[in-house]
């Protein structure tokens, strides 16, 4: 075949799959780096309320606590829902709609880790170092991951094609 005719229709179906199986690989390699951190602060979070000294915090940081846990928890279905909804789904039928629901379930569940993330920076600073320095801390971890996580991403998007 000559390199230089266009491609055959079925070939060019091909590369539109290897692509796409492509860009499902790479969603699936984010969520590997995604669902250990969540499984993480899961699993500080389980054992936090047997720990003998639980008792005596406050009202307001079991509140922080249970927000905390509950958005952890929230995070790890979320991570984890497209790897157990493409096994069971399988074979795929409307592969791009499957990734466009996936996206969003990712999206949706680093969202949530990183509300996770803030709380519990603020209930371990609060704890160690008092409440005004846990605020300012969880402040800093919200900023820190605001911009790392969606400023920066939207910002290379726009400004340099990514």
């Amino acid at each position: 075949m000559n390199s230089m005719a266009p491609p055959e229709p079925q070939e060019a179906l091909v590369d539109a799959d290897l692509k796409e199986d492509g860009d499902f690989s790479d969603m699936l390699s984010e969520q590997r780096i995604l669902l250990p951190g969540a499984q993480m602060l899961t699993a500080f979070l389980i054992i936090l309320p047997f720990n003998g000294g639980f008792k005596q915090i406050v009202q307001a940081e079991k509140i922080v606590f249970l927000a905390t846990f509950v958005l952890a928890l929230m995070s790890l279905v979320l991570l984890s829902a497209p790897a157990i909804q493409h096994r069971l789904m399988r074979p795929l039928n409307d592969r791009a709609r499957f990734k466009q629901v996936a996206t969003r379930q990712i999206v949706a569940g680093a969202f949530a880790l990183a509300i996770a993330l803030i709380l519990a920076t603020n209930l371990v600073m609060s704890e160690v170092f008092g409440h005004v320095v846990g605020l300012i801390m969880a402040g800093g971890i919200a900023t820190f991951i605001t911009c790392v996580w969606w400023f920066l991403p939207a910002y290379l998007k726009r400004m340099h094609g990514y």
